[in-house]
């Protein structure tokens, strides 16, 4: 009976050898180009943190800072550019931001619709649908970002056309530019998770919009205070917690890059979170809620672009002049400037992004605890480099957000008329409200 069973066994072994199925599997390469499960889990999991950025974290920590007749407008806006992002994403977007380099300036269209993606996303160990994903959700807030500046006053139709073209036209060249592959890159300059293409893009655009669409009605004469502070601060501990995947998932493996990473996000908003409310003690008597936010939103933009390649020192100094320099920004633009970028968002995350990426020359050095820099750069080839990515990124930036905004309001209207405004946009434009309070 044993060699009965033994005869059955080699039988169906040389049966299964010589089945295509097996035959397919040892000869198949695709099968060698296998991605890391660790890793991938990571990106995934890190995918899903940006994401909760935007929805919840974003809107509540914008949503808590206007007034309460327009914080359901905030939401919504957040909701409707995240999904509109998502799906221009994966129809157009990512091939142009990742597609094969061409030309340096825009990729190709193997990959529209998601098609064509490797088993293995090129120089990673990760799947090219998570790395297509993880990058997705990047896309999804880097428009989300605008929306403080236009909050209170911009028609929700023109808020959706304008960040859906805004992402084909500014945030998908400038991410090839310097993530894809392309012409910046090629000069050597270095963004780890954003500094410049996602903080400098969405501060300097808008700053634009926010002198295109004007001031809100009243200010600076009429007192606009944050409707609920605890909500903003809940939705930066949010954004903080989620800013772990944003700059470690940015090393695309879950090895010490992502740790290291994490450690210096970490640090440079502690640091910056305890400035801020240091500075407001002294200049206004008293740290606010709205004030700890926002330096550690302030901390975590600014060390954004460096993350990856700091040490823990280098990001306690980042953290310090974070909320120094982004204080005086704030000051600058409304007070100085006049302009009614109304939750500061080129004075944090424009000046902090711009701020990070310069400071990136200095602290990369291992003499300051960095990784080094790359073969034939120094601090001074460094610096050009990172000081023609920040220049060349804010002009287009800012070129294209004022063609964009203007071309769209010839069909699509800027701005509420003065009755919805007073009214607030939660009933003007969406016929709710956000709270009850009868």
């Amino acid at each position: 009976m044993k060699y009965l069973v033994k005869s059955l066994g080699v039988l169906l072994a040389a049966g299964w050898a010589a089945s295509p199925l097996y035959a397919q599997q040892a000869i198949d390469p695709a099968t060698t180009d296998v991605a890391n499960s660790g890793d991938t889990a990571w990106i995934l999991t890190s995918s899903a943190l940006v994401l909760f950025m935007t929805l919840p974290g974003l809107a509540l920590f914008y949503g808590g800072l206007v007034r309460s007749k327009n914080f359901l407008s905030v939401l919504i806006q957040c909701m409707a550019v995240a999904g509109i992002c998502s799906v221009l994403w994966i129809v157009v977007g990512y091939t142009l931001a990742f597609g094969q380099v061409t030309n340096g300036f825009l990729g190709n269209g193997l990959n529209w619709m998601f098609g064509n993606l490797g088993n293995v996303r090129e120089g990673t160990a990760i799947p090219e649908s998570t790395f297509a994903l993880f990058q997705m959700t990047f896309a999804v807030i880097t428009p989300a970002l605008m929306i403080g500046a236009w909050v209170e006053r911009a028609r929700f139709g023109w808020v959706v056309a304008f960040s859906a073209l805004w992402l084909l036209v500014v945030y998908a060249p400038v991410t090839h530019w310097i993530w894809g592959g392309g012409w910046l890159s090629n000069l050597g300059v270095l963004d780890f998770a954003g500094g410049i293409v996602v903080h400098t893009t969405a501060g300097v655009s808008a700053l634009v919009v926010a002198i295109m669409l004007g001031k809100r009605m009243g200010w600076p004469r009429t007192l606009m205070l944050p409707h609920s502070p605890a909500l903003t601060v809940a939705g930066a501990a949010m954004l903080w917690v989620g800013w772990f995947g944003f700059n470690g998932g940015s090393a695309l493996t879950a090895t010490d890059d992502a740790s290291a990473a994490i450690i210096n996000t970490h640090i440079a908003a502690s640091t910056a979170a305890l400035v801020w409310i240091l500075i407001e003690k002294f200049k206004v008597g008293k740290p606010t809620a709205v004030g700890v936010a926002t330096g550690a939103i302030a901390g975590l933009a600014t060390i954004t672009p460096a993350a990856g390649y700091v040490g823990p020192g280098a990001s306690i100094i980042i953290g310090v002049v974070a909320s120094i320099v982004c204080f005086m920004a704030v000051g600058l633009v409304k007070n100085g400037f006049k302009i009614d970028d109304s939750l500061d968002v080129f004075a944090v995350h424009g000046v902090g992004g711009i701020l990070g990426s310069l400071m990136l020359a200095l602290f990369i050095s291992e003499s300051f605890g960095g990784i080094g820099y790359g073969e034939g750069m120094a601090f001074g080839s460094q610096f050009v480099a990172q000081l023609i990515g920040v220049g060349a990124v804010a002009i287009w930036s800012a070129v294209a957000t004022a063609i964009l905004g203007f071309g769209i309001s010839f069909i699509l209207p800027m701005r509420v008329s003065e009755d919805d405004e007073r009214d607030g946009l939660d009933i003007s434009n969406h016929g709710e409200r956000a709270w009850d309070l009868d």
